[in-house]
């Protein structure tokens, strides 16, 4: 018999694809996003048959959420038609303190099985990684940047990582090692700075929070979760935390610094970057470029914006 719906209250479950999308409720897809939501999931085929309009509408009709990545784990509050109404457990917002919360379709989330002989976990330190079968031949998966497994063994120059689809294999040099998600080796602010560098060109994408498109805040969480730091996971909550440097006074500014800017009307924080250094600004941002890019603040009309600088330390 199938799972009644008390049953199907707070399961744990993974996400099963490389991307999967949170959405705002199943009735926000629209027919151009079938090849987002389906199993196997298309990243690059759905950017590119978007539009600039159509990708930007995604934000201004308030369609998509936030992010999954694979692996990663979620509750599964309800399923219903074929989707599941979820909270991201690792992306930290003041919508709910269990995690980030919307809907995704249940063909991109497989069931969490309790596991015994790991020996930790690695998360990937490339922007795509291949899987691999036991017999070397190449998986049908490439995960993203941040991609966080469990760890059953090392062998050689492969690891042995547990995925929703059972046991692969992934090089050793394409990741790093910890004895858990929260046991990573930390870096620096400035660190984080740093990696935001190796996504310069990378499409911007509301919601993104991957290495096939990342929004403002998509980038700086994920640059710190590679430097061993959770922090929330939009750019509102992200202000709220840290430690308040003077905004008025750019030479007490030090790379890593995260600059946050605000809607001249509302006076809602909705933009947010990495200082680095020299008056510039690395983000992820959907005018001009519509990518990842560094500029020179005072050129640009975020300059008037700013609304707080906050410094993330360990």
């Amino acid at each position: 018999m199938g799972k009644g719906i008390d049953e199907q209250m707070q399961l744990m479950y993974s996400c099963a694809v490389p991307v999967a999308t949170i959405w705002t409720s199943p009735d926000s897809v629209r027919e151009l996003d079938e090849a987002g939501i389906g199993n196997p999931v298309s990243m690059n085929r759905w950017i590119a048959a978007m539009t600039l309009e159509e990708r930007f509408a995604l934000c201004k009709e308030k369609r998509i959420q936030s992010q999954l990545i694979y692996g990663e784990p979620v509750i599964v509050e309800s399923i219903q038609n074929g989707w599941a109404r979820i909270l991201a457990v690792w992306q930290r917002t003041e919508q709910d303190e269990r995690g980030y919360p919307g809907w995704v379709p249940l063909a991109q989330l497989k069931e969490s099985q309790p596991l015994d002989d790991t020996e930790g976990v690695i998360r990937v330190d490339v922007p795509k990684c291949q899987l691999w079968h036991s017999d070397g031949t190449p998986a049908s998966i490439v995960v993203p940047f941040n991609t966080v497994l469990p760890m059953v063994k090392k062998d050689g120059d492969w690891v042995v990582v547990f995925t929703p689809e059972g046991e692969r294999l992934i090089r050793k040099q394409d990741v790093c090692i910890a004895p858990s998600v929260h046991h990573f080796e930390k870096y620096s602010a400035a660190t984080a700075a740093e990696r935001a560098i190796e996504f310069l060109d990378l499409p911007y994408f509301w919601g993104g929070m991957s290495s096939y498109g990342y929004d403002c805040s998509g980038l700086t969480y994920n640059m710190f979760k590679a430097c061993g730091l959770f922090i929330s996971r939009d750019a509102s909550d992200q202000a709220a935390e840290g430690e308040e440097i003077p905004k008025g006074d750019p030479n007490v500014w030090e790379r890593g610094d995260l600059l946050f800017f605000a809607d001249e009307q509302s006076g809602n924080v909705d933009h947010v970057g990495f200082y680095y250094g020299e008056g510039q600004m690395v983000h992820a941002t959907s005018s001009k470029s519509g990518a990842v890019e560094v500029c020179v603040l005072t050129e640009t009309s975020y300059a008037k914006r700013l609304y707080a600088v906050r410094r993330y330390t360990e």
